[in-house]
């Protein structure tokens, strides 16, 4: 069956598609490229031996969007991963968010319901939940106000899609998931922002490297036991592995309402000063870091309740957080490594 991925070459999408085609779907890809590079679809080759199809266009053309829904309406299902990411971004730039990401799922949206594409999955995010009244958290928690243009998008998409699906055939699952990291374990693809990275363990292991001086730890007087932010950190692959899981859950008829949403964390908290300790202690190298401000838009603690999801959709993050920490630091080291970039081709960004 075939499957469009949207933001396909991205960090995560990359490693859906690899999971995809490992399961045996065929895959199409959309992206724009912005924040990625039209290369990484060759690496998803190296991987799986099959490089997925990549029409390179912006989804917010509704031009461009229709006809790529009117040459491939055999489409049985879409992951949607389009969209701008960066929290602290958002609060710098809240129209290009508002205007990138929901435009872009308005247009999808529309080429399904033309074409009679039934089953969705939106790439959602635990910043919905803004910063909760309990932890860790379920999915029957209170929608707050979001700290971010950026989670504000997340949940006005959630809004449009809970909406849509009300008066179409559309069938459609929300996965709000908490801090991928690390890379697979080829090593060949991973997490490489570009500019200084928003994301900690890409500034981690890019100050490890010598590419940044110092990494930059935002905030030590949270109300948490060492005072820094806490998260629940996922591996990109286990994360990857419950959009296969979801997409296999639609087409198989196995959705029990027509629009449902599942935690994707592994339950436990990690502060921002245990990411760092578990990075010195697998790599035996000490970090340069310094204690800023904390910074608009992020939330002081968050981790999920990922029972639901466990139960509900029979998968479950295996990894800890070593060895995510672990995975990541092999793709920096093997990213920096290629012969490509000696060559002077150092702007291959994955993001």
């Amino acid at each position: 069956m075939k499957i469009l991925v949207t933001g396909g070459t991205g960090y995560i999408g990359s490693h859906t598609v690899v999971e995809l085609q490992t399961a045996g779907f065929e895959v199409i890809i959309v992206d724009n490229l912005s924040n990625s590079k039209a290369e990484i679809s060759d690496a998803i080759g190296k991987i799986t031996g099959t490089k997925p199809v990549l029409e390179v266009f912006d989804l917010t053309d509704k031009g461009k969007t229709a006809d790529f829904f009117r040459r491939h309406n055999d489409i049985k299902g879409i992951i949607h991963f389009a969209a701008k990411k960066a929290v602290g971004e958002s609060v710098e730039k809240p129209l290009l968010y508002y205007r990138n990401n929901l435009e872009s799922l308005i247009n999808v949206l529309e080429g399904m319901i033309e074409n009679n594409i039934p089953n969705f999955v939106f790439s959602s995010s635990c910043t919905v939940y803004g910063q909760p009244d309990e932890l860790p958290v379920s999915e029957s928690a209170p929608i707050k106000k979001a700290e971010s243009p950026y989670g504000n998008t997340k949940q006005i998409s959630e809004d449009i899609i809970a909406d849509t699906v009300k008066v179409t055939d559309l069938k459609a699952i929300a996965l709000r998931y908490f801090n991928p990291i690390g890379a697979h374990e080829s090593a060949i693809i991973g997490e490489l922002p570009p500019g200084i990275p928003d994301n900690l363990l890409p500034y981690i292991t890019q100050t490890a490297l010598g590419i940044r001086e110092k990494l930059r730890v935002f905030g030590d007087d949270y109300n948490t036991p060492d005072g820094t932010a806490i998260r629940d950190y996922i591996h990109v692959v286990d994360l990857a592995e419950a959009h296969v899981v979801a997409i296999q859950r639609m087409i198989e008829g196995k959705i029990k309402i027509d629009f449902e949403v599942f935690n994707l964390g592994t339950g436990n908290g990690y502060s921002v000063m245990e990411v760092i300790e578990s990075f010195e202690k697998v790599t035996g190298l000490k970090l340069n870091y310094e204690i800023v401000g904390r910074r608009k838009g992020d939330v002081e603690q968050v981790w999920a309740d990922p029972s639901f999801s466990n139960k509900e959709l029979g998968w479950k993050a295996g990894k800890g957080l070593d060895e995510m920490v672990a995975s990541a630091w092999k793709w920096e080291k093997a990213f920096r490594e290629d012969p490509a970039l000696k060559d002077g081709e150092t702007d291959i960004e994955l993001i």
